[in-house]
């Protein structure tokens, strides 16, 4: 099954996470992995992508949710998901 093995992935941050990702894209553009090892490290990137994509859409909707006084400077935030 695609993304065994991958667990980790999700305990990562986003500089560890794109880390990882950069090395296998660099091993898979030398070329000189086996097949089977390239499709293992490819679902990993794939773990590895969507697991970024994931912080930096949290990391933006926190952003967007910052307030602004009158004349435009942050005054705080406000909860993600309001109760």
């Amino acid at each position: 099954m695609a993304g065994e093995g991958n667990e980790d992935v999700k305990a990562m941050s986003f500089e560890q996470a794109l880390d990882a990702l950069e090395k296998i894209v660099d091993d898979l553009e030398r070329g000189d992995v086996a097949l089977d090892q390239s499709i293992k490290i490819y679902e990993r990137g794939e773990a590895l992508k969507a697991h970024c994509d994931r912080l930096l859409k949290a990391a933006e909707d926190k952003v967007e949710k910052i307030r602004l006084s009158r004349d435009g400077k942050p005054v705080g935030t406000e909860p993600l998901d309001p109760d």
